[in-house]
């Protein structure tokens, strides 16, 4: 309900049983798939009319140079080298760094308030990048029938939308069982891009020196600032760099950095020099460079191929989704939601039923109005190059008093993390009349709802206190005239420990009667993802048997209270057996007020997110039978 800083537990990556390599496995399968069928669209994006290049000589080396270092400066140095070493307590993305980044700020100060901003904004961008991979993957995987069977063009979208229906369809099984499922193959399919890339190289080995900088320097020297351009393009070959962040609660961080640099780059770095040697000895292959390049013997397969590694690929923002849509309920910016456990091994491993099937719609509805991954292909990279942006100057923040690297060190990347940022972002925002402007939407949209459950709870909780009576004036007035006491012990769900609850002075007010034990419980969210059991549950005992109880959890953890109550209290103080025990709560209904909180429509909008809801007392786990739901009005 409130959040406030505690003492946490950390559990990095030794807090799962399963083994180094299923791990690893397990991270090949979920988190590198939208970074390994960047392939697919990233070279043939990079030539096509919208930049006006020519795949002559020095223009190939010199795409091929910027993508090759785009990769080294953004995703080994930055996220797998410094970002992910920022991690808190074991938990990535991009709303764990938020909070990180605001535990070393005043509490209340601007400063804090502008990165919570910054972080919510990241985080709304990252679920618009959910909805673009699944559907720019996909399609431009299964494309590939074009280019085998140009009459098979009218079943593109047909067959897209099937795999994308399959695909979402299945995460009810969860990343774990997923993630093992899908790992072999996309193995194969790593194996196979480096096996392509070795092929066309061997007909043309000089493409190897687009390995030197100097090519991508040439480029920009020779085509002016217009160059900047055409980083637009290059930033498709990093998108799902953010993923590897985000998804770092799954599977932990060594798992997924020694697969990075141990598979996944150097296959990645064959199969675009693989393309750039084609380029050189046919440059009508611009078309589909990608699928030219495979032996014609070959292509069919690799269409099923890349079609079930794009699939995968989609499953790494998805699983980035439901991570962060869990911080997001815990740091009160979104209702709360049924989050399903899918491991008993892993905790970071969840499923958001509701989430994915507004994903699902969601992406479904974007390939119908794209239909083509060309045209997805200029509205991708807007949503990925803000999140990114976003969180370099979220490391930034959380870093500079307690880096790790030394200052002389850290604030060179740090400039330099920010400015490549800055260039990918602006060029992307060019293209914003030609799709750009459908993320930036989705972002904004995404970042009114976080905004408005944000402060609509925040209006909430003022009008309860504001009308609510003090604790300390309440009991001694109660005990003048004390009514019937029965058996049991009565837990008073509450936000404000100093304020009675509504649902005591309803209980009051209509059964005239209070239990002999009596327990105010507030729960806390923590900007840590993890809570210590000794410090779960505190208890204060306040007189004439009446206790003020807090129960503390992680941003990353699913509450229970009535398991925190009966594991965390000494029986000597107070017994909480289940049996005994009623749980008391109050269920506002929002009235929407045209000249108080926020502006009308957004009061409408929360209330409508608030009757949608979970119930606190499901998303606590109360049992129902053991609960009592008083209703009462609040106007905003």
């Amino acid at each position: 309900m409130s959040s406030t800083i505690a003492s946490s537990t950390s559990l990095p990556d030794g807090q799962r049983s399963a083994g180094f390599g299923a791990l690893m496995l397990g991270a090949i399968g979920v988190v590198f798939g939208d970074i390994g069928t960047s392939p697919l669209y990233t070279i043939k994006e990079a030539f096509s009319p919208h930049y006006g290049l020519t795949p002559d000589h020095a223009t190939v080396l010199g795409i091929l140079s910027l993508v090759f270092w785009a990769l080294m400066v953004v995703i080994t140095i930055k996220y797998v080298a410094v970002i992910m070493r920022a991690d808190n307590h074991g938990e990535g993305g991009v709303m764990a760094l938020t909070a990180l980044a605001q535990r070393t700020l005043p509490a209340g100060s601007r400063a804090c308030y502008v990165v919570g901003i910054l972080g919510v904004f990241g985080a709304a961008l990252f679920f618009g990048d959910g909805v673009l991979t699944p559907a720019i993957s996909v399609l431009s995987a299964v494309e590939g029938l074009e280019v085998a069977t140009p009459t098979l063009r009218e079943w593109v979208l047909p067959i897209t939308i099937g795999v994308l229906f399959v695909l979402f369809a299945t995460q009810r099984f969860g990343s774990d069982t997923v993630g093992k499922a899908f790992g072999p193959v996309i193995v194969f399919w790593f194996l196979a891009l480096a096996a392509i890339g070795v092929h066309n190289i061997a007909g043309n080995p000089e493409v190897l020196g687009a390995l030197n900088p100097w090519w991508g320097a040439k480029f920009f020297i020779s085509h002016g600032w217009h160059g900047i351009f055409i980083l637009g393009a290059v930033v498709l070959a990093v998108t799902g760099g953010e993923a590897l962040y985000a998804d770092m609660g799954h599977f932990g961080r060594r798992p997924i950095q020694y697969a990075w640099n141990f598979l996944v780059l150097p296959a990645l770095t064959l199969n675009y020099l693989g393309q750039g040697a084609l380029l050189l000895a046919n440059p009508q292959a611009v078309d589909n460079p990608f699928y030219l390049g495979v032996p014609e013997w070959a292509l069919y397969p690799m269409v099923g191929l890349a079609t079930a590694a794009t699939v995968i690929a989609s499953q790494a923002v998805i699983s980035g989704a439901y991570s962060a849509t869990r911080q997001a309920i815990q740091l009160g910016y979104l209702p709360r939601m049924g989050i399903r456990h899918t491991s008993h091994e892993t905790i970071g491993q969840i499923y958001v039923p509701s989430i994915n099937w507004l994903l699902m719609v969601a992406v479904i509805a974007t390939v119908l109005a794209f239909r083509s991954s060309t045209a997805l292909a200029t509205a991708y990279g807007v949503s990925v190059t803000g999140t990114m942006l976003i969180t370099s100057i979220m490391l930034v923040v959380a870093m500079r008093s307690r880096a790790t690297l030394p200052g002389y060190v850290f604030w060179p990347l740090a400039a330099l993390f920010v400015l490549v940022d800055v260039a990918f972002l602006f060029a992307n925002l060019v293209k914003f009349l030609d799709g750009a402007w459908f993320p930036i939407a989705l972002g904004v949209v995404v970042f009114a709802l976080l905004r408005t459950w944000s402060r609509g709870r925040a209006l909430l909780q003022h009008e309860i206190r504001k009308d609510g009576i003090r604790l300390d004036a309440f009991l001694p007035g109660l005990m003048l005239a004390p009514p019937a006491r029965v058996p049991g012990t009565a837990v008073f769900l509450t936000a404000q420990q100093d304020i009675v609850p509504k649902a005591l002075l309803h209980n009051l007010k209509h059964n005239k009667v209070l239990h002999e034990r009596n327990v105010l419980l507030t729960v806390e969210t923590q900007t840590v993802p993890f809570v210590a059991a000794d410090s779960r549950l505190s208890l204060e005992t306040i007189g004439d048997d009446f206790y003020k109880a807090i129960v503390r959890y992680g941003f990353m953890e699913s509450p229970d209270v009535p398991l925190a109550l009966m594991r965390s209290v000494d029986c000597s103080t107070l017994c909480f057996d289940p049996m005994e025990t009623t749980y008391f709560a109050s269920r506002e209904t929002i009235i929407a007020h045209r000249r108080r909180g926020m502006p009308i429509w957004r009061d409408k909008l929360f209330s409508l997110m608030h009757r949608n809801a979970a119930p606190a007392t499901d998303f606590f786990r109360i049992p129902t039978s053991r609960l009592v739901e008083l209703g009462a009005p609040v106007e905003i």
